[in-house]
């Protein structure tokens, strides 16, 4: 079916099918378009001011993060999808997303199924990116409605917060796009602003990577200043999702397993860390997120804090 045939799609059956098969709690859809010059503008001064630290990736095929028809030749449609990782019980040393089974992969396996069941049923080529390729997720999740880029540089999700995955389909075939959801809906509140333990975030809606614990913790491979406040965390922080008053609670875990806590992780403490080896590193985290920092990386983080 080609996107001439966009009205004969139902948009609500259709996103039913997308959420049901991959288990997202939100979906929206966005028209394949270049972003428009304010959303470019600010991201190149943030390159350009080196706010991105040595994240070196990001400065990279600019040309495609600012149109996603460049990853799909004849792309029409941009299906924005978010996955709820929220933990009732979270870890003193770890970032709640990094709980559970590598979101990457996770995503980008039920992603990949609804890709197949929307093929199926009304044709057309596919993409499916999650965190990987060069787009603008937080951006296009905006622009598809289901969320808005609140002051922590998050998006915030209506009744559930910030604490979710996002993931997209870039599809052929065309489906009238849903409102885009403006501005950052957090008023006068400056919670997250007040609670950065370094600064990072200027009140803006903007963030200075170099400053953020996150980065700092994950991406920067540097040495880390030793009187960084970090409540303790070796990897990741989340505070300014803690602190956010749009940040629901949750009662259980994500409904998603494989994105659920794992006891192996929950049990970890400062001491196992100290004495982890290169094997149990593998084993601990085979198929997680905390690979990324490395083994050498997690001990470097946990001394800094010594």
């Amino acid at each position: 079916m080609s996107s001439a045939h966009c009205q004969c799609i139902d948009r609500e059956a259709l996103r039913q099918t997308v959420a049901e098969v991959s288990g997202a709690v939100r979906v929206g859809f966005a028209r394949a378009e270049a972003v428009d010059t304010v959303a470019r503008d600010i991201y190149l001064r943030w390159i350009a001011d080196g706010r991105h630290g040595e994240m070196s990736y990001l400065e990279r095929y600019q040309d495609v993060r600012d149109d996603p028809r460049l990853l799909l030749d004849g792309a029409t449609t941009v299906i924005s999808c978010a996955f709820d990782y929220r933990q009732p019980h979270r870890h003193p040393l770890f970032a709640d997303y990094a709980l559970g089974r590598d979101y990457h992969e996770v995503v980008r396996e039920r992603l990949t199924a609804a890709a197949e069941a929307i093929t199926a049923t009304y044709g057309g080529q596919t993409r499916v990116c999650v965190d990987t390729a060069p787009i603008r997720e937080r951006y296009w999740a905006a622009r598809a409605g289901i969320g808005r880029i609140g002051l922590n540089n998050q998006l915030i999700v209506d009744g559930i917060g910030s604490q979710v995955f996002l993931g997209e389909i870039i599809w052929t075939v065309a489906v009238e796009p849903d409102t885009a959801a403006e501005g950052h809906g957090c008023g006068d509140c400056r919670a997250c602003v007040r609670a950065c333990p370094a600064g990072a975030l200027d009140g803006c809606g903007s963030i200075d990577a170099r400053r953020c614990l996150s980065y700092l913790t994950i991406e920067y491979r540097g040495e880390l200043p030793r009187r960084l406040p970090r409540g303790g965390r070796i990897y990741g922080c989340d505070i300014c999702q803690a602190v956010c008053p749009r940040c629901v609670p949750a009662a259980e875990s994500t409904p998603i397993a494989d994105l659920a806590a794992r006891p192996s992780v929950m049990s970890l403490d400062r001491e196992a860390i100290a004495a982890m080896t290169q094997e149990d590193f593998s084993r601990i985290f085979t198929h997680s997120a905390v690979k990324r920092c490395k083994l050498a990386g997690l001990k470097r983080n946990l001394q800094a804090g010594e």
